[in-house]
């Protein structure tokens, strides 16, 4: 693994991801236990309403007139950014299932290129947008926080936290602009193929760059040269087997009461010369002069798929030809034998092939889809039932996201309210999504047009996250990640987002939404809210919290935090001769007392 991935979350061994299993909660060792604890534990009590609709129900529709305004809000806020009440009344007009597929048929919006080129990201000029990074954050903010398709989006943000690539330390000109390929990429493919997917990963190019398979070459005796191992390790690590074999349902498998590793280093070694020989692609790319004493070509390069033909390379070394820099030796890794003298493009269709097809992918890829989007700690049986679904969607395809998807959402575990009252169900919401929630539910719109947002991953006056800007290849924080000592910890439960929570972030968290909430200031000079709906309920502190509780929570504020913000708004009494910013006032003291509460921080 290369240092500049890794300076703040180095790879685990197997050796001590084993030793953190044996000493910390039992992560695949069978237990019911799905969620959090310690801090959940501040919200054993929530208000849920009528038990939810079963799994057969929810996956044939239902009965309509069955689902609560509470329980479609639930949905919402589980299946994309943000609630409103119109959403609300046609997820109830429509069912479950029947709501899901409208919106997964929908195609994309305005993707990243288009927003880069509406807006003149892609000229060549004295602005030198080919060496900007705050532009990418201008178009991922644009993403989330306005425009159709929110459930794509929502998918797709999932997959960029397995699939990592980040703006932090991508070296490439045209940063951004590789970035947004990136991100059109997990959009184009979120309801696609998990095999065609993985494949356009592998020959992206901010990947590329990010993993060091851009430029790796075969071995070369007289230089002692051997393969980049970094992709070749990461892509079955994080991206498609893990460390450890599974069951179905995520559980270890076990031998003399040991975990089995799913790969050794010879299988590294094996799978690192498939990703050799690869570059950009500058077929059909022009030049510009520029000051800096060079030509640089247009950003198309950081857009096409890497390629291993080297006449489509800028710069084509001697006279070779074909795929001169790819080994051409016998690959063999994880029981697959690649014959020597196979070229580049079969063996990475072979090598991917073999990947896709092994027994881990399902239990590993979707236990961690349902931590993103569900519960830290879905039971077994939870994950059993989605990894049987991405090795068969029914109908005998393998690795269908969008089946896979609907699996999670759709899932008895995840509609049941019985995890309102159970205090291990859950999760912490990430900063990021509760700005994307904050801009959706509150008609955000962006003054200049250009979303003028940038990195927020400050976590002193910050969110301590930002949307394509994980700290390395791991994620922001770990699936397996448990606080030592806690009461999570103690109970043999997980809570991932915890680990970027600090006392530094908790405060920081509530002084960016005090900012946010009031978009007056800086960073939030771009941006207006719109609280008109709220102003009305202004008089009427219960009437206005009872909207919020619906729209930002679900319905899962508790009696005591209820209290708790009535009392505080009672403290800011409207009457008929006070004026609108007495009555503004009021409501974003309402907005951000919600969102700073331990009930809408957890997720259920």
């Amino acid at each position: 693994m290369s240092d500049t991935k890794t300076d703040n979350c180095q790879a685990p061994t197997a050796e001590e991801t084993l030793q953190s299993l044996e000493e910390g909660p039992r992560l695949f060792n069978g237990s019911q236990s799905r969620a959090l604890a310690g801090s959940l534990t501040l919200v054993t009590s929530a208000c849920g309403g009528s038990d939810g609709p079963t799994a057969n129900s929810a996956l044939s529709g239902g009965p309509v007139d069955s689902i609560t305004n509470a329980e479609a809000a639930r949905f919402l806020l589980r299946t994309s950014f943000a609630a409103s009440t119109g959403a609300i009344d046609q997820l109830k007009r429509s069912g479950y299932e029947p709501w899901l597929d409208s919106q997964m048929d929908q195609p994309s919006s305005q993707s990243a290129r288009q927003f880069f080129s509406a807006r003149g990201y892609d000229i060549i000029d004295q602005n030198r947008y080919y060496n900007d990074d705050r532009i990418a954050d201008y178009m991922i903010w644009s993403q989330l926080l306005s425009g159709e398709n929110s459930i794509r989006k929502r998918c797709a943000l999932a997959l960029s936290e397995f699939f990592v690539v980040s703006i932090n330390g991508l070296a490439v000109e045209w940063i951004s602009h590789a970035i947004g390929e990136y991100w059109d990429l997990l959009n184009r493919n979120a309801f696609g193929s998990f095999r065609e997917l993985i494949e356009e990963i592998t020959l992206n190019p901010a990947m590329g760059v990010f993993l060091n398979t851009r430029g790796n070459q075969k071995a070369d005796l007289a230089s002692g040269r051997v393969p980049d191992e970094n992709y070749g390790r990461e892509i079955m690590q994080l991206m498609s087997i893990g460390l450890f074999e599974l069951n179905q349902d995520g559980t270890l498998k076990l031998e003399n009461g040991k975990p089995i590793e799913t790969y050794k280093n010879a299988d590294v070694t094996g799978i690192a010369k498939v990703f050799t020989g690869y570059e950009f692609d500058f077929t059909g790319i022009s030049t510009t002069a520029i000051p800096e004493g060079y030509r640089l070509a247009e950003p198309d390069y950081v857009r096409n798929p890497m390629t291993s033909d080297v006449s489509r390379w800028r710069w084509k070394p001697g006279n070779l030809t074909g795929d001169a820099f790819h080994s051409r030796e016998e690959k063999t890794f994880l029981g697959l034998s690649i014959p020597a003298g196979t070229n580049a493009v079969d063996t990475l269709a072979m090598a991917l092939n073999h990947l896709v097809a092994h027994p881990n992918v399902g239990p590993f890829f979707g236990r961690q889809m349902i931590q993103r989007l569900v519960t830290s700690n879905p039971s077994p049986a939870y994950v059993k039932r989605v990894a049987a679904v991405f090795d068969n969607n029914g109908k005998g395809v393998r690795g269908d996201l969008r089946a896979v998807f609907k699996a999670i959402f759709l899932d008895e575990e995840a509609l049941s309210s019985r995890g309102l009252e159970d205090p291990t169900f859950g999760k912490l919401r990430e900063p990021m999504l509760r700005f994307a929630q904050l801009g959706r539910t509150f008609g955000i719109r962006s003054v200049s047009g250009n979303w003028a947002l940038g990195d927020f991953s400050n976590p002193s006056w910050g969110l301590g996250q930002a949307p394509l800007r994980a700290p390395s290849v791991f994620n922001f924080f770990r699936p397996s990640y448990f606080r030592a000592g806690s009461q999570t910890a103690e109970q043999g439960l997980l809570a991932p987002e915890f680990q970027i929570v600090n006392e530094t972030s908790v405060a920081g968290y509530v002084n960016f939404m005090h900012s946010a909430v009031q978009a007056e200031f800086w960073p939030f000079e771009d941006i207006d809210l719109d609280f008109s709906n709220e102003m009305d309920l202004a008089a009427n502190s219960s009437k206005l919290l009872e909207h919020l509780d619906l729209l930002l929570t679900a319905n899962q504020l508790t009696d005591q935090i209820r209290s708790t913000i009535v009392s505080a708004l009672d403290d800011q009494p409207i009457s008929e001769t006070s004026n609108q910013n007495q009555r503004l006032t009021k409501v974003r003291t309402a907005v951000l007392l919600v969102m700073a509460s331990t009930d809408y921080l957890i997720q259920r």
